[in-house]
């Protein structure tokens, strides 16, 4: 019989702690939550390695230390309100959700969004809902929002949903044009946003976020 338990610490003290990730909460969260939960039953037993784990076509659950990282970046506060973009089977809203006041996460597939509210209600996580949408459309009708947590990589972060930050918000995301990317977080002050580069990362793909082809004569 697997020991989650066990992996889950090992998760934690090897792929979470040593990599810069310093904020207790997130590892504390990241110690409690079942992660093997998020992932479907055929491939539970890979929940915890340190690398991207496949939870239905072209979409993954991303590995805990690029996870973490990115989420230490966004600074989330107890009183934020968070919205979790890609969130496929829920994992990133149920730490979010640890963390911040409130959790809407949307995702385009209705399989995964009906699994992932009745893993968040299973777990007794009452501050997150799963919704369903187009990615790249956030959930506007819901904000503004302090953190906006885009659970892959993109190519670009479109203008709308930077439009759907709070004054003082923060979206985080991986930038990727090919296999390596960056970290990145973008600022909201007094309606401008700046955006600065963090750490790189290998993270899989989100899709519909694809920049337009570029037509020359």
């Amino acid at each position: 019989m697997t020991d989650f338990a066990q992996q889950r610490f090992n998760m934690v003290e090897s792929q979470v702690r040593p990599n810069n990730v310093t904020d207790p909460r997130i590892a504390a969260r990241m110690h409690d939550i079942p992660r093997e939960q998020f992932v479907p039953k055929p491939r539970r037993a890979l929940a915890y390695v340190d690398e991207p784990v496949l939870i239905t076509d072209g979409r993954y659950l991303i590995p805990a230390m690029q996870f973490s990282k990115l989420l230490q970046l966004a600074g989330i506060e107890a009183d934020d309100s968070v919205l979790v973009v890609g969130c496929g089977l829920g994992y990133g809203a149920a730490i979010a959700a640890g963390l911040a006041e409130s959790v809407i996460a949307v995702d385009e597939d209705e399989a995964l969004v009906t699994a992932a509210n009745d893993t968040l209600a299973d777990l007794g996580i009452d501050n997150a809902a799963v919704v369903e949408g187009v990615l790249s459309e956030g959930m506007a009708k819901q904000g503004p929002y302090d953190v906006i947590f885009v659970e892959g990589a993109v190519s670009e972060v479109p203008q709308n949903l930077l439009d759907q930050l709070a004054d003082g918000g923060r979206l985080v995301a991986f930038l990727a044009n090919g296999t390596f990317g960056k970290a990145v977080i973008y600022t909201k002050t007094d309606g401008h946003v700046g955006m600065r580069q963090d750490f790189d990362a290998v993270v899989p793909p989100l899709p519909g976020f694809e920049k337009a082809p570029e037509f020359a004569l």
